[in-house]
Parts: structure tokens; sequence; C-alpha cells
């Protein structure tokens, strides 16, 4: 039997923004009735290959074709003329208006100019049969549940002629029986020959719905897969991967017994941002790796560390006292520090300078009116700069005009002038180049030699066992697993990764 015509093609597609190659000469397919999963990790690639689909962004290079013609979209709107419809995490349409309006926004039936009423929502009712819902087409939209929301606009989207229905993170905030009833209508949908992109990080209904599967990596693509021929154990290393050629495998492991002064416990640990359950314990001198696919709770469980979002359960014990950490105010009294997961957004702020940037986070907290001298700052900063290596040329450079690795070299400088008893590292190596990689660690394995407490929040698999005394595994907001010492490989976290998903 052959495989069925290619509806949509990418051959070669590059897009590049400043400083960075968000795609690289990528190649995709989808075929008519296909649900073809697109995956990666944050950074892989995938919003900006759907923004290329969709019109939102004009690709640098390669070309893109619908029924084996090549199309430009240079908007949403020609987009949707086509045939391409995206339906996003965050539903995009007017929550104030009706169900039926919704349907049919910016084509209502008319009659002399106006719309007719009757007519819309009778179409409107009559479509959502199609889908399994019997709903009352003139309330509101958003005085339905999330799901049916999502399934309107998937209605919309297919009832504009759509031939390629693009689904981005459509489950994220769906339950068990939300989702269940999504891909009922998925499953409708591919019957029919609608080509379905479907982008998710939850790995099970990957495999409960795909056909293929793509998976994108820093830009580039990795490799396309037969969803039934694909374990999961070898779709998580191709998802991960391993970047870190340049940096050597050597840990520095705690002996049994030589354990330092304890400096947190954490005890079932949740939080109003999606952390349902985490525990583990860091003493001095050592680093917590943690690990787990991207919406597993890495980042929530360090914004909660850091009174970044609100403890609704659990204890945090700090030198085995129980603490509330309700603010960043209050973690800093504690000597906690953070470097977030996006450096440019939460971390660095552009047009300061160096120094303004270093010394920032000491000043907070001695307070505004105990102002440091500016010879003070200018010293600290110009030893931060020596110390940790960080290529400029002075300190006054604003710290925008700085390389990805040098701008993640002056945040850990600020919080390293602080000097704190815990550092929690978002993603520390994300999109800079591999000397930086190494640079960065080595600087994690030193500040540990000094007893510092490092907790490392990772996608690379090969990072985390560089610098990890132990590795905690998340699933969905819950510590699934622990490796400790010596079981801390590679092979051991992708096999606890690949289980818990």
């Amino acid at each position: 039997m052959s495989a069925p015509a290619a509806v949509l093609e990418l051959r070669g597609v590059s897009k590049r923004f400043p400083g960075a190659q968000a795609l690289d000469r990528v190649d995709f397919e989808l075929a008519a009735g296909e649900v073809h999963a697109l995956l990666g990790e944050n950074g892989a690639g995938k919003s900006t290959l759907i923004k290329l689909l969709t019109g939102v962004y004009p690709a640098d290079g390669g070309e893109i074709l619908l029924d084996g013609r090549p199309i430009r979209p240079s908007g949403p709107a020609e987009a949707l003329a086509l045939g391409i419809s995206p339906v996003y995490q965050e539903v995009n349409l007017l929550a104030n208006l009706s169900v039926a309006h919704n349907l049919y926004l910016g084509r209502e039936p008319r009659r002399f100019g106006g719309i007719r009423w009757r007519q819309l929502n009778t179409d409107a009712t009559r479509l959502l049969a199609r889908f399994g819902l019997d709903l009352d087409v003139r309330r509101s939209l958003g005085s339905f549940p999330i799901a049916v929301q999502q399934l309107v606009a998937i209605a919309r989207g297919v009832d504009c002629s759509a031939r390629v229905l693009v689904l981005d993170e459509p489950t994220a905030s769906l339950d068990a029986a939300e989702v269940k009833m999504l891909f009922g209508v998925v499953a409708e949908l591919r019957r029919s020959g609608t080509a379905i992109v479907f982008v998710t990080h939850f790995l099970d209904q990957v495999y409960a719905i795909s056909d293929r599967i793509t998976v994108l990596r820093n830009g580039a693509r990795v490799g396309t897969w037969d969803a039934a021929a694909l374990a999961r154990p070898a779709l998580v290393a191709a998802m991960l991967g391993r970047e870190l050629e340049a940096v050597e495998q050597a840990r520095s492991v705690h002996a049994a017994g030589s354990r330092q002064l304890p400096v947190l416990r954490v005890s079932d640990l949740a939080a109003d941002n999606g952390l349902a359950s985490a525990s583990f314990a860091i003493d001095a001198g050592e680093t917590l790796g943690l690990a787990g696919l991207l919406g597993a709770g890495r980042t929530e469980l360090c914004e909660t560390l850091f009174g970044l979002a609100r403890q609704t359960g659990g204890a945090i014990a700090f030198r085995d006292r129980e603490q509330r950490v309700a603010s960043p105010a209050a973690a800093m009294r504690l000597r906690f520090a953070l470097c977030p997961e996006d450096r440019k957004a939460s971390g660095i702020i552009g047009p300061l300078s160096i120094r303004e940037n270093i010394v920032i986070a000491l000043q907070v907290r001695r307070g505004w009116w105990r102002r440091l001298p500016e010879s003070e700052q200018a010293r600290l900063a110009g030893e931060a700069i020596r110390r940790l290596g960080i290529v400029c040329p002075d300190a006054e450079t604003p710290v925008e005009a700085l390389s990805g690795g040098n701008q993640q070299r002056a945040i850990l400088a600020r919080w390293l002038c602080t000097e704190p008893c815990l550092l929690v590292l978002d993603e520390p190596t994300r999109g800079i180049d591999v000397g930086a990689h190494a640079a960065i660690i080595a600087l994690i394995r030193e500040l540990c030699s000094r007893g510092l407490a490092v907790i490392v929040a990772s996608s690379e698999i090969e990072e985390l066992v560089a610098v990890s005394d132990r590795v905690l595994v998340l699933r969905e907001g819950r510590g699934i697993a622990t490796i400790e010492g010596p079981a801390v490989t590679e092979p051991a976290i992708f096999r606890a990764i690949a289980e818990a998903s």
C-alpha cells in the first residue's frame, strides 16, 4: 500500500532572529488523515515552525508547499484562507461573545447589512453536533469549561475549510475526561482526512493518538519516526540529546558519611503554579539535579523555592527550621539565589551596565537607603568580571551587548556577590556554546567545593550527570524518582524519565 500523499511539506526551512538560529534547514511532512506529533524541549523551534506555517513570521530560507504548490502566507488570515488553522493552548477566541458568534466571527450570515442571528445559531448548533457537542450556542463562550472552548476553536478551524489543523498544547489545561473528549474529536477529524500537527509535552498522549513523531532540537530536525516503532527511551534520548562533548564526565560525589551541614529539606512541596509534590534534601557542598521533560515541574520547583509562587502544601526547612518563603525578598533574606530559565526576560536588565546588573541584588538586600558607593560597585564588578571570565570591553558596557554565555556569567556574578547559601540554576547553559557550557559546569563544581549548595534544573542529561550528587526526576509537578551517587548515569536518568512519562 502506498503512503498517503503529503498535504503539507516544509523543505529546508530556516529562520534566524538576532543572536539565534531558531530553525536550521528543517524538513517536515504531513499527510491527509494523519496526526503528526511535533516534539522538543523549550527552544527546540516548535513555536517558530508553527508561526511560519500560520504566517506570523516569513521564512528566511527553504519553502513551504501545500498540496505540492509553494505558499508563503503573509499573515494568519491568509494562512487560514489557505486552509491552515491553529488552535492554541490559550484559546484565541472572544470569551464575551456567544459560542455561535465565535464560530462564525467574520463570516456571519447577513441580510440587508445585519447579522441573521437565528440562522447563525442554527448553523452553529448543527456544526457542533458533528463534534458530539450539544450546547446552548447563545451563551457566552467564557461561560464554558476550557475543554469546550478548545473544541469550539477546533470546530471553527475545521469549518473554515482547514486542510491542516495545528493543535499547540491543546491539553495542557484539561483533565482526563476532557482530554478523552478532545481526542474523540481528533479521531473523527483524522477519519475525515484532516491533517493534524500535534504539539504536546505529554508522551502518553503522543503515543495514544499520533501516527508519526518528529523531534526538533536547537532549531534542527533530529528525525521522524512511526510512533508505533519508536520506544519511549529512544524518544526521550532524541528530545534531550547530547551536547556537552567538551565537558569531562567526572563528578564530585560525596563519600558516605561525608555530608556537611544540612541546608535544605523539602517535604511534599506544592504550589499554585502546578507544582504538586516534591521532596528532597540538599547539604552544603552538594549539587541536586532536577530532570524531566518539558512541563515536568523543574521550573515550577525552582520558582517556588525562590518565593515566585504561593506555597499551597508541604514544608521547606532551612537549617532544620521550617520556613515560609512567601516572596523573593524572603528568599533573599535566607540567602537563596535564583538564576532563571529565561535570562533575557527575567534575568538581565538589558540597557543597564554590567556593573549595575552585578550589584543590583546586593543593593536590594541592603536596602536603597544604604546605597553601595560607586567605588565599591566598581570593585565588585571588576572582581566578578575577572573571576568568572566575563568577556567585555569594560564594566560599563550594557549587559545586552554581551553573548549569551557572558550574560549568564553576569547573572551568576550578581548572586555570588550576595554570598548565598543556596544557588538555584534553571537551565544555566541553555543557548550558549560548548566552550561556555564547559566554563559554567566548571564554575558549578568550584562553588560546590567551597560549600555552596546548588540546585541545577536542566534538560541536558549529560550536564546533570556532570555536576549532580543526586538527581530528582519530576513528572507533571511530582517528584517520581531520586537517583543518587554512582547510580547517577545517563542511562539511569533516561530510564527514569521514560518510565515516569
